[in-house]
């Protein structure tokens, strides 16, 4: 079995490497994208029983912390990738082997329910245009989140040639994501070659398949922040003990003002980090003692991941500030992971206006908690 982490440290330095070309191309390059799929991080939730690493979700968030440690793209599309691996554990088991049996196999897409469906004889016709395709152009499966004529929410899965892809994504932050647009017109999807998010059963008794998806994408969107943060620290330690700033006699590591900031930085991150862990810790021991995973984890769990998020956030800033000048240059990572991290907030699974619900919960109050 692949241990997930061991194998992202052991990419961390062609990933990073390659980071600038990944940015530069809009897209990750092609021995990025290989390296990744030969270590098992595209497809992390794949069950064992199709042979994937299944793995867990602790491992999912270190794994894709260290990949965008070395770059948040990259980062990002492993967390896209592994959570829409996730899905195979719902599909029927000959479809899930039809899609998954291939170790070199990359699935994405889009949750968002922007693509029609129209029931035909066998299965449906698929219309639909979906933003954030986040590393469409390396998958050979991509879903989309379909609403149909009978009113249910299907995630649609179509082979990639069924597809068309639009080069819109011009951002300022996770550049290399390749996060276009993509289309389908008049896909036929057969039955079977979907999931209905909430209503689909588990096809394998796994403790990853009562794990619940939604949590598992929020705490993945936070690992990639966190991975972000984390390399924004040490750039910072690394420019303070070797720059000197202009009519000063000392580094910026003898500057009080960096230390201190510095060490609020390093202490915001790793207090974010261990709240996530521990929450999402304690979820994954109800779900192997067979257990649902109850509403109070769940929330705690989204919980930790939304502040996780703001923990990254104001590290990065604070790294970033205190570096000076020339963290503003392309030269610098900094200023990379300033507009990755920021550009990662965007993400629904992890909006700050998500505290609403949190609140309403724990002071009693009725909450939409079905999302979470």
């Amino acid at each position: 079995m692949v241990d997930v982490v061991d194998a992202a440290l052991s990419v961390q330095p062609l990933v990073r490497e390659r980071a600038e070309a990944c940015e530069a191309n809009r897209n990750l390059t092609d021995d990025v994208v290989d390296a990744l799929i030969a270590a098992g991080l595209m497809r992390m939730s794949v069950p064992a029983a199709y042979g994937g690493p299944e793995a867990t979700p602790m491992q999912q968030i270190e794994a894709i912390e260290a990949v965008a440690e070395a770059d948040g793209a990259a980062g990002w599309c492993v967390m896209i990738a592994s959570t829409t691996s996730s899905m195979s554990l719902f599909l029927p088991p000959d479809v899930a082997r039809a899609i998954y049996d291939d170790p070199g196999v990359v699935t994405g897409g889009a949750f968002a329910p922007s693509g029609t469906g129209r029931r035909v004889d066998g299965g449906w016709r698929v219309s639909g245009r979906w933003s954030w395709g986040s590393g469409t152009r390396h998958c050979q499966w991509i879903l989309g989140g379909t609403t149909t004529d009978t009113g249910q929410f299907h995630l649609m899965f179509a082979p990639a040639e069924d597809v068309e892809l639009h080069d819109t994504w011009h951002a300022s932050g996770l550049r290399g994501t390749g996060s276009g647009d993509f289309e389908m017109i008049e896909v036929f999807v057969p039955d079977g070659r979907s999931v209905q998010p909430m209503v689909s059963r588990a096809q394998l008794d796994s403790s990853l398949a009562r794990f619940p998806n939604f949590t598992l994408l929020g705490v993945a969107v936070c690992a990639t922040t966190l991975g972000i943060a984390r390399r924004a620290i040490d750039e910072a330690v690394a420019a303070a003990q070797s720059k000197t700033p202009m009519l000063s006699s000392r580094s910026l590591a003898e500057s009080a003002v960096v230390q201190i900031e510095l060490s609020k930085a390093e202490a915001t991150l790793a207090g974010g980090r261990a709240f996530l862990l521990e929450s999402v810790s304690e979820a994954w021991e109800q779900a192997q003692r067979g257990e649902r995973i109850s509403t109070e984890a769940r929330v705690r769990m989204r919980m930790a991941a939304v502040h996780a998020v703001e923990c990254a956030v104001r590290a990065t800033d604070a790294a970033y500030t205190v570096s000076g000048g020339s963290a503003v240059f392309a030269s610098s990572p900094l200023q990379r992971c300033l507009r990755d991290v920021h550009t990662a907030t965007q993400h629904l699974m992890v909006s700050p206006r998500l505290h609403e619900t949190f609140g309403r919960f724990l002071l009693g109050q009725q909450a939409d908690t079905t999302m979470l």
